[in-house]
């Protein structure tokens, strides 16, 4: 395997729970069409160089329609992220956000390579830049991998806890769940609009950009479904869900347009 798929995520092994049969054949088929993509993307393609023009002069590549158009598979995902009658709402979250958590960690350690602390020195998505926050609620300023780093720890640490996603018989949903998918779903937005932002062009090089647009495509509209992201938090990428999803998250002044006016901070 090359490096480029070797990432960090590696280090992240996902812990698998019981999918309901309904809705698992797009997870699978990105899956198994992503690893293989990875697999090959070491052989014949030219890597990218991981440099980047300054901020000022990126151009927001993921937008041109060649590629938003680009997607592994014609599945109608709206139906896909329905509720199916005869499963219960908590286990349908669970199940669905520890896939996209195991999708996000793989998309992410097909570039994780060219994200380093020299390339990427904070966890910036266009003009809004992140800090995490430790258990104490310090806010810590990171670089994006570190960032990523402590996400894709944190998020594996709760989707292993019994006691949050418990995955035996008999085993109770804590009351705060929903809370806790909503943080999960959080994190790895912000995961996935840095690589939009800062290494769709490393992406489109190993021409996994189909991959991300599926999975970008599945996860905000399996969120939209069940109110799992704040419109404030994704209208940073609104032209891009505008572009994939037809519709973007934000409505009035607190949308897209607002947050290209100065540098937030979250």
């Amino acid at each position: 395997m090359p490096p480029s798929c070797l990432p960090s995520a590696a280090r992240f092994p996902w812990c698998p729970r019981p999918f309901p049969a309904s809705g698992s054949l797009a997870h699978l088929l990105l899956d198994a069409s992503l690893s293989v993509s990875c697999l090959d993307s070491g052989k014949s393609k030219a890597k990218p160089n991981g440099k980047k023009p300054a901020a000022a002069e990126e151009k927001k590549v993921y937008l041109e329609p060649e590629y938003a158009k680009s997607r592994i598979t014609d599945f109608g995902f709206k139906e896909l992220v329905v509720l199916p009658r005869e499963i219960d709402l908590n286990e349908w979250l669970a199940s669905n956000t520890t896939t996209f958590f195991h999708h996000v960690n793989l998309q992410y350690s097909t570039i994780s390579e060219f994200c380093t602390g020299e390339a990427c020195q904070t966890m910036a998505v266009c003009n809004t830049q992140y800090y995490w926050y430790d258990e104490r609620g310090k806010k810590v300023k990171c670089t994006a991998p570190q960032y990523v780093d402590f996400v894709m720890s944190s998020v594996q640490k709760l989707v292993t806890d019994e006691d949050v996603f418990p995955t035996k018989y008999g085993r109770e949903f804590p009351s705060s769940f929903e809370a806790l998918v909503r943080k999960i779903c959080r994190y790895l937005f912000h995961v996935l609009a840095h690589i939009y932002s800062a290494h769709f062009k490393e992406t489109l090089a190993l021409e996994l950009h189909g991959h991300l647009n599926t999975l970008y495509v599945h996860f905000i509209l399996f969120a939209r479904e069940f109110n799992l992201l704040d419109p404030k938090e994704t209208a940073v990428m609104d032209d891009l869900t505008e572009a994939l999803c037809g519709g973007g998250g934000g409505d009035g002044p607190g949308g897209a347009a607002g947050a290209q006016n100065h540098v937030k901070e979250r």
